[in-house]
Parts: structure tokens; sequence; C-alpha cells
């Protein structure tokens, strides 16, 4: 994929829906009793697709126009599947689905990519295995193989990673626990879909939020059955922040993104943004199926000079916990700020569809910025003229989508190997950019 630098972008647009509460809202309606959930807004994206071929051989019916699914009701208990269940490039469908078969009482397999077989998967197979399921795995890497256990014991779990794929894995293997399971967010609070849409599906669940000195609880009672209910799915904040950061970092861009996902535990990248004095801003609040929802309006500037100095120009601690998706868009961003940006404790980076932290460096100084890499982050120095180059994404949807950014503001063309990999999340991305910018 080769790309010029463009002059600015202008326009408004409405997101696809959410990745990863559109797989929330497939597993969730799946697991229902009884009734039919229709699904309005649903993510096109590969990994999204791959969680409900999943549930098709799990014996749910799935039926699918564009982006409106309709889920019957499978549960509590589905069918034993006849094949692997093929994960794809998903690490929220493996993860999240390994806590569903642990309550089911049969063996089943989970495999995928050999992007996705290269994953850590022992943070989830642990506590699985400690409410009574047993799992199989290669050094505790996928294939996946599960044999079920139901009912399953209740579990009180303290995170060793902040993951929010391994709390829903055990939150929804607690549906078929006898008792109460409390998970506890040790490190830092994660995303908290699964625990707002599932009460929204009225499912007993309570979450004693910290104060900064003590950590966030979730517990839910099981077993628990409940009935479907239709969903409407957000824009995706995530594949948002892309065009957020295009619009601010090209002057004269003036940008409105309607009904985007602002669960507060997904925003931050909006406060990140703002704090690297983006002029971003969020519009129209309100609640849709128990999530924050608004639109956002971003103008260009000629620069980006963050107030205060010092700390401002660090991302660290709790504040990356919340940004993981976005961390790599955001060091594009760090090298057109003044002062550049530092980014620490974000070595979950190395274990995603890529090694973040590596593939990022790795393209920024093929662009001519000038980078540290940590073994947990990364240094950018600011403001650097970004020139055209080869790029490679590595497979990895967020590379592509994040250096697509900096070709947009580099001076010349550039080109991106292995682009196509943004159907993993956002399929039309290119056509969607290609619709709001101006040359």
């Amino acid at each position: 994929m080769k790309i010029q630098p463009v002059r600015r972008i202008r326009e408004s647009v409405r997101l696809p829906g959410d990745k990863s509460i559109s797989h929330r809202a497939a597993i969730i309606s799946a697991l229902a009793s009884r009734g039919r959930s229709r699904i309005t807004n649903f993510s096109t994206s590969e990994d999204c697709a791959a969680t409900l071929a999943c549930f098709k051989q799990l014996g749910v019916i799935v039926e699918q126009d564009g982006t409106t699914v309709i889920v019957e009701a499978g549960g509590p208990i589905l069918s034993e599947p006849r094949v692997e269940l093929d994960c794809g490039n998903s690490g929220s469908t493996m993860r999240m689905l390994s806590g569903v078969l642990a309550g089911q009482p049969f063996a089943s397999t989970l495999t995928g990519d050999a992007s996705l077989r290269s994953r850590p998967m022992k943070r989830v197979i642990a506590p699985l295995e400690m409410m009574g399921a047993r799992v199989s795995s290669r050094d505790g890497r996928a294939p996946l193989q599960i044999t079920g256990r139901r009912p399953l014991q209740s579990l009180d779990y303290e995170l060793p990673v902040a993951s929010a794929q391994v709390k829903s894995a055990i939150l929804l293997a607690g549906l078929s626990a006898s008792g109460r399971t409390n998970v506890t967010e040790t490190l830092a609070p994660t995303r908290d879909h699964t625990e707002r849409m599932l009460q929204w599906f009225g499912v007993p669940i309570e979450t004693k939020r910290g104060d900064g000195s003590s950590p966030n609880v979730v517990s839910i009672e099981g077993p628990a059955t409940y009935q479907a209910r239709d969903y409407e799915v957000p824009g995706d904040i995530s594949s948002a922040a892309f065009f957020i950061a295009a619009a601010a970092l090209l002057p004269g861009s003036n940008l409105l993104i309607s009904d985007v996902g602002l669960n507060p535990t997904r925003a931050q990248v909006i406060a990140s943004m703002q704090k690297l004095s983006a002029d971003v801003r969020v519009l129209d609040m309100r609640v849709v199926c128990n999530e924050d929802v608004g639109d956002i309006q971003i103008s260009g500037a000629e620069s980006l000079v963050p107030k205060g100095g010092g700390h401002t120009n660090t991302l660290r601690g709790t504040e990356v916990a919340q940004l993981i998706d976005e961390l790599p868009m955001l060091a594009v961003v760090g090298s057109q700020v003044d002062g550049g940006l530092e980014i620490r404790d974000a070595r979950e980076l190395r274990v995603k569809e890529s090694d973040r932290i590596s593939t990022t460096v790795e393209n920024l100084r093929l662009m001519g910025a000038e980078v540290e890499e940590y073994e947990d982050g990364l240094k950018v120095a600011g403001r650097t003229r970004l020139r055209g180059a080869k790029l490679n994404a590595h497979g990895d949807h967020r590379i592509a989508m994040a250096f697509t950014v900096a070709a947009l503001v580099a001076e010349g063309e550039s080109e991106i190997i292995g682009a196509e990999c943004v159907a993993v999340s956002f399929p039309g991305f290119f056509s969607l950019l290609e619709s709001v910018i101006e040359r």
C-alpha cells in the first residue's frame, strides 16, 4: 500500500462497531437460555467473524446481514463441536471462549493462526484449571484442548497481569460456577465491557471500584441464566484513535466522529491527546445499552506544544493499561510533539500480534525519528520532520494503521508492506480514510 502525504482531513464520519464490544455481544447473546438477540452495528472485522464462526460450530444459530447480527439463544449448555474451533488471529476470541468452554460438559480444542499460536495463554489457563476445567496446551500456547466441567468451582482470583480478556474469561466461566466468583484487578483497572454487558442482560454482577489505594473487585454469582436482549454496538474508539491523530496533526483539519463508544476504561486516548495539546472535544454524551457514547470533534493545529512540561510528555502506569491498543499511534503523535513522548510500563505490547515496541521503534527510525527502545516502552524525540519510507506492518493491524497516520504527515511517499492486515479489526479503514482527506 503506497501512501502520499495529504493537506488536511475534513468531514463527519461514523465508524464501524467496536470490536471488543462486538465480541462480547456475540458471546453473551449466544449463552442466553432463551430468546434471540438482534445486535446492530456489529463489527465487520475478521476477529469478530471468527467469534461468530466458533459459536456456529457450537450449535448456535447465527444470521448476519451486513452489520446486523441475529443470535438465537444457545445456552447455557452448548453443543459439542465436531471440529477444532479456529479463532484466526483473535486473542479475544480464544481467551474469552476458553472461559465459556471451561463450563461446558464436553471436550473441545481452540486453535488459531501462527501469530495467535505464539501468544501467551498460561494467564487464562491457570484460573480456569483452578475452577475445575482441564486445559492442555503447547507450553502455555495454543492449541488449547479444554475438558469442561459443570458446575465449575467458584474462585477468588487476583489478576497477575492487567488483562480484560483474562478477567472476562473468568467471569464467563463464573456463569457456570457454583457460588460467588471474585476477580481482583491488583495492577490496574481494565476495560469493563463484559461487566456492563452482563448487567445489561440481567446477570447478577457487582463491581467494587478501588480508590487508588485499593483495587477493583468484580464479583459474579453463579450459576446464572438470563434471556436474550437486543444490543446496539457503539463506534470503535480504538479505530477512531487513528482518525483523531491524523486530524490533530494536519493543520486546517476539522473532523466530527459520531456515535463513538466512550467507556471510561477506553476513552483515555482522548485525555492523552488533550494532554499533548491536541484540540479534541467530546460532544453530546449519552448512555446506550449501558455504555457511554458520544461524538468527537477534532481540529488540526500547526504544532502540538504541551503545557506544563516534565511529566506531561510521559505515559506510564495505570494510564498505559487503558491505552494498550493506541500506544503505537501515540508514539507516532509523539514524534510531532514539542518535547517528544516517553512510554513506559508497556511490556504487554511485546506479546501482541507483533512485538509492538520493536515494530514501532523500527518504523519510526525508518522515517527519520530519533527513538530509544526500552524493555517496557520507548522514547521518541520531537518535533521530527518525518520522511516517507518503506515500512513493514509485520502482520499487525494496529501498526499498519498507526504508520498510515505517520505517512499522511510525512514528506514524500511511503509504502506499508502487509497493510491488508487492517482487515483484522477495520476492513474499511483505507476507503473511509480516503473519503475524508483533502490532498
